[in-house]
């Protein structure tokens, strides 16, 4: 079982960078592949960037592609999401999400695949 701790929220203007951290628990950090979900208010949760277990695949939906990076860093147990040109539009609560895979190159982009959730940090982009 992992347990995982996002940290690096806060208020930024729009057009500001930001970069999350998510520290996991336990030996087997690399065994998990990763992702990096969203939730706005009154709004589904979704997915903003998905990492495998290598950190050599990686996902991004339109919404963010060329502004969110994720990366993965195996011996600190730790994904990282760097945002930069952020919008108002992406305020929301940014939650780290673990699945056990075996499968190394796997990415995983649906939320309801993932076993493992941080307790969330709020992202807000004022205008």
């Amino acid at each position: 079982q992992v347990q995982l701790v996002e940290s690096g929220g806060g208020l930024v203007q729009a057009g500001g960078s930001l970069r999350l951290s998510c520290a996991a628990s336990g030996p087997t950090f690399s065994s998990y592949a990763m992702g990096w979900f969203r939730q706005a208010a009154g709004k589904e949760r979704d997915v903003v960037a998905a990492i495998s277990r290598s950190g050599g695949i990686t996902f991004y939906p339109d919404s963010v592609k060329g502004r969110f990076t994720i990366s993965r860093d195996n011996t600190k147990n730790t994904v990282y999401l760097q945002m930069n040109t952020l919008k108002p539009e992406d305020t929301a609560v940014y939650y780290c999400a673990a699945e056990r895979t075996i499968a190394s190159f796997r990415v995983i982009t649906k939320g309801d695949e993932y076993d493992y959730w941080g307790q969330g940090t709020q992202v807000t982009v004022s205008s």
